[in-house]
């Protein structure tokens, strides 16, 4: 397989791309930001406070053992049978059982409380996860004219719950939000349900936590939270088809998408009905590409189209093998896919 130098060039401006997702900032399961993690983020401190009560007074009992066994001396001057011992044993097996059963309460209460969200869901979306990305189909079982597909980064509107379905096209994955959800599986032939809300505006990320092959690492996805205003007028622009392209480059670009690109990705308003890969329809108006990997603007998106092994080895999208001229006209055809 030959590659122009122009399509050479830009595949090594994808491998120095992928910094940028590594670079990203750490997520944050100390914190919530909306009710599920808000409801279960006491317990993990509880969980977490007795893990060091635990250490340091086990810490404590060593330390004070070896200085009695010092002081002591020969082991053989120790009775076999100890009463003093034996009930420091019975009290410290005691409070732990104590300890223990009221944490299982604890932790029985609180998986009730999020196992159903506080209110009726504000919309359903199903969660279906691949090697190595997220696609997200907005569900209006009232009007499925009003459904649609997106991938990797999910919408909500802030305030309100949202019921997530989750599917696998493939392996077993697994979803998490640390800051708004828990971890949830996704089973291929198996829907999972949770439900997840914001307080607030903001973008959170999240991630696949179960290895699910070579580029399990590179498996984000972004949650938007957005004012419910905003949230609507965003949903609206996503039930809008692909625009016709307005110039002849960009034209010429929609039929090399078609030739080269359709079998697995769909641009609703075109024939291009792929449903290997993610929905493209609005490709522009999403932050990231290859699953949060790079920034989207022309230049990555110029990289990982000539190029994506470079970028993500491994991935399951081919090298098109495409001239430069070839190239061009179709990210000038994407880049209309706002």
């Amino acid at each position: 397989m030959t590659r122009t130098p122009q399509a050479a060039a830009l595949g090594a401006l994808g491998l120095a791309a992928s910094a940028p997702g590594a670079a990203a900032s750490p997520m944050d399961y100390l914190h919530a930001d909306g009710k599920w993690a808000a409801t279960v983020l006491p317990l993990t401190w509880g969980l977490f406070i007795l893990s060091l009560v635990v250490i340091v007074v086990i810490a404590a009992l060593v330390i004070v053992g070896v200085m009695l066994r010092a002081r002591l001396g020969n082991v053989r001057q120790v009775p076999l049978v100890d009463t003093r011992a034996t009930g420091w044993i019975a009290i410290g097996v005691g409070v732990s059982t104590l300890i223990l059963i009221g944490f299982v309460a604890w932790s029985s209460i609180t998986l009730a409380r999020v196992a159903y969200p506080p209110s009726k869901p504000a919309l359903t979306i199903l969660v279906r996860a691949h090697q190595w990305w997220w696609e997200f189909h907005y569900l209006d079982k009232n009007d499925p004219s009003r459904s649609f597909v997106t991938a990797n980064e999910v919408h909500i509107p802030v305030g309100k719950p949202v019921r997530l379905e989750l599917q696998s096209a493939d392996v077993i994955h697994e979803f998490w939000v640390p800051s708004l959800v828990g971890k949830i599986q996704t089973i291929p032939g198996q829907t999972n349900v949770t439900w997840i809300e914001a307080d607030k505006p903001g973008v959170y990320r999240g991630q696949c936590t179960q290895f699910c092959g070579e580029q399990h690492a590179h498996m984000l996805l972004s949650v938007f939270a957005d004012p419910p205003a905003a949230f609507d007028a965003w949903r609206a622009d996503q039930l809008r088809d692909a625009p016709t392209p307005a110039t002849q480059e960009a034209s010429l670009g929609e039929r090399g998408f078609i030739g080269h690109c359709a079998a697995c990705h769909t641009v609703r308003g075109t024939v291009a009905e792929g449903k290997l890969g993610p929905d493209l329809t609005h490709l522009m108006s999403r932050s990231t590409i290859a699953a949060g990997v790079l920034p989207n603007n022309p230049g990555y998106l110029s990289g990982w189209i000539a190029d994506p092994q470079s970028v993500k080895p491994g991935s399951l999208m081919p090298d098109p093998d495409l001239s430069g001229p070839e190239l061009a006209s179709i990210r000038s055809f994407l880049v209309t896919l706002k």
